[in-house]
């Protein structure tokens, strides 16, 4: 097993070159790829996508493209596409090639066999496709034999996660009826919805919310647009989380006050701690703002996360390194990512001396004044990643209040930023 120990910085580098939005590029592959094919590829070269994430959960959607590109609707051996642990593109994918002539077997690793896919699988093939469980009944891998779909509408529940709905949204221009889906119940990660609909209507979609749980999408073909993605807002968090921990100051390019991103709320969390952005026309600098200190220290950080929960991890390292107190709800999204992060999250601070509470699979909390600081390591500590990219880079910067850290599996930063080691400040040793 590889792993990293990292130590203590003795100096913040002066700029950050964040990777491009995951969430942003992935979506953009697959709108374009429709845009293109209903244009029979004869404009191909007047939709140029700019700055596409080099990160594993993109690049595997780029392959599965490139793969279906040219394919013969009529080949009788299926298409294997393999995304690895990508859970946009196992998400993504499964409805884009849902309305793609020809047979795939979408497959992936063995977590991703066991993550549940079947809230998809019922709706799509409630309009028309032809979709198979190859091993385990709600579960990768799948045998999808593409086609026309009639679209319509369709109910799912809006706890679910929101690349299931993106992914319906996504293919229903192309549908014979377009789509109107209807959400129930509680919705989780609305922004990620709104992402979606903003980049529909950016290659010409026809989309809107036609009241507070009903999304309508006509059957009007997306237009080939070209488009530059932005900077990462949920990778910019680990830097937030540098700065509020020592102060200082960065500037990340390319990160923008206007964004389709749900989390540049991050912005607005981290100024609780202290943490203040300024924009330029170039991008964001964030500095410590001391002023606030003492007053925000002595209070609880209380946040509901629902709509942005690939960034509890950060928020809860952050605030567990800072001795801050903290009440973060709405996570019950984090139990079906890569792993369990609400378990993990628990299962390694506690390796750190922090007892962090949970209640109901969706609350996470810590009060360091009752008895669960942090302790005293005789050792460095390992931290596990469970192959999940957000645990590394969350607890990277352990190693400012404890010294030294050392991180199994440091290569799963692939996953999302690539360049995060490269982009992680110097140590003494």
């Amino acid at each position: 097993m590889s792993s990293k120990t990292l130590y203590r910085p003795t100096c913040l580098p002066g700029v950050i070159h964040l990777p491009a939005s995951k969430s942003i590029s992935n979506r953009v592959l697959i709108i374009s790829a429709l845009a293109q094919r209903s244009m029979c590829g004869s404009v191909e070269n007047n939709c140029q996508l700019e700055n596409i994430s080099d990160c594993d959960d993109s690049q595997v959607v780029v392959r599965a493209l490139a793969q279906c590109k040219g394919r013969v609707a009529a080949e009788k051996e299926p298409l294997v596409v393999d995304i690895m642990a990508a859970g946009t593109a196992m998400r993504f994918l499964t409805a884009y090639f849902a309305v793609s002539e020809g047979t795939y077997i979408l497959t992936g690793t063995e977590r991703m066999r066991h993550r549940p896919i079947s809230i998809l699988v019922d709706a799509l093939r409630s309009m028309g496709a032809d979709i198979e469980y190859e091993c385990e009944e709600g579960f990768p891998p799948l045998r999808i034999r593409g086609g026309a779909l009639r679209g319509g509408e369709v109910s799912v529940s809006g706890q679910v996660s929101s690349q299931y709905i993106s992914a319906l949204m996504m293919i229903a221009p192309v549908m014979r009826d377009g789509l109107t889906l209807r959400l129930e119940g509680d919705i989780v990660s609305r922004p990620y919805i709104d992402m979606t609909i903003s980049l529909m209507k950016t290659f010409g979609a026809d989309v809107e919310w036609v009241d507070e749980r009903t999304v309508r999408v006509s059957p009007n073909p997306y237009r080939p647009t070209s488009y530059s993605v932005e900077s990462d807002w949920s990778a910019a968090s680990y830097w937030y989380e540098l700065v509020a921990m020592t102060g200082g100051e960065l500037f990340m390019p390319r990160l923008y006050s206007e964004s389709v991103q749900g989390d540049s709320r991050v912005r607005e969390f981290f100024e609780y701690l202290d943490v203040k952005t300024e924009f330029t026309v170039e991008g964001a600098r964030i500095y410590k703002d001391r002023r606030c200190c003492e007053r925000n220290e002595r209070e609880p950080l209380v946040l509901n996360l629902v709509e942005q929960p690939d960034l509890a991890q950060t928020l809860v390292c952050t605030c567990a390194f800072m001795g801050r107190a903290f009440c973060f709800t709405g996570l019950q999204s984090l139990k079906i990512k890569e792993t369990d992060r609400i378990k993990a999250l628990c299962t390694e601070l506690s390796k750190l001396g922090y007892d962090i509470g949970e209640k109901d699979d969706s609350m996470l909390f810590w009060n360091p004044m009752k008895g669960t600081n942090r302790k005293e390591l005789e050792k460095t500590v390992s931290i596990d990643t469970y192959d999940d990219h957000r645990m590394a880079m969350s607890f990277a910067f352990a190693c400012i209040p404890f010294g030294k850290i050392t991180i199994n599996n440091p290569e799963v930063v692939s996953k999302s930023y690539p360049t995060f080691w490269t982009e992680f400040p110097q140590n003494e040793k």
